[in-house]
């Protein structure tokens, strides 16, 4: 049954998603260097950063233990990706952006035992801004200072004042950990209950 879990992640978004599963975890940070690659499609993006987060953990951690990497990807309908904006000029560009569009959050998950991969997956949450004024988007900057999120939004937060509408299986995975996609993995790999 349960393994010992490593949540391959500094994120405290992520470590208090993964606390809800009730399921005992360690956090690392991972030592992956996060390259773009060219014309990738979000989800593949997400898919292979959550697995080679995964897999930079396998020499210092022990043979029993399960790595979990994750990556999410935030994405206009038109393919552009949006990145961490990292501070407030590049928020308020974004959410700019956004005003009146539609946004994806892909979040891809890796887990990985003894070098190899169990599973790679993600799952896809999307989410329609309403239309968003400069004075709005500005005073919600200064509010919830999202500027380590992807799109510029802390959903989970006051972000969900700039939204209209949303579709998905599960919200957590545009809160930047997809638990039901996770959970699924982790019965069908016999790690749970």
């Amino acid at each position: 049954m349960y393994e010992n879990l490593i949540l391959a992640s500094t994120s405290i978004y992520r470590s208090r998603l993964l606390e809800q599963l009730a399921i005992p975890f360690r956090q690392r940070a991972p030592d992956y260097d996060e390259h773009v690659i060219d014309n990738e499609a979000a989800e593949s993006r997400c898919k292979r950063l959550a697995e080679g987060k995964a897999h930079s953990l396998t020499q210092s951690v022990a043979s029993s233990d399960i790595i979990l990497g994750s990556d999410q990807v935030a994405h206009l309908e038109d393919g552009t990706l949006l990145n961490k904006p990292g501070d407030f000029d590049h928020a308020r560009a974004q959410l700019m952006r956004c005003s009146d569009q539609w946004v994806s959050f892909s979040t891809g998950i890796c887990l990985v035992r003894e070098s190899r991969s169990l599973i790679v997956d993600s799952e896809t949450y999307r989410i329609r801004f309403r239309p968003l004024t400069k004075p709005t988007i500005e005073s919600y900057l200064e509010r919830d200072q999202p500027y380590d999120c992807a799109g510029s939004i802390k959903a989970e937060g006051l972000g969900i004042t700039l939204l209209a509408d949303a579709e998905g299986r599960d919200v957590n995975t545009l809160y930047g950990l997809p638990l039901m996609l996770l959970t699924d993995h982790l019965i069908n790999l016999d790690i749970i209950p």
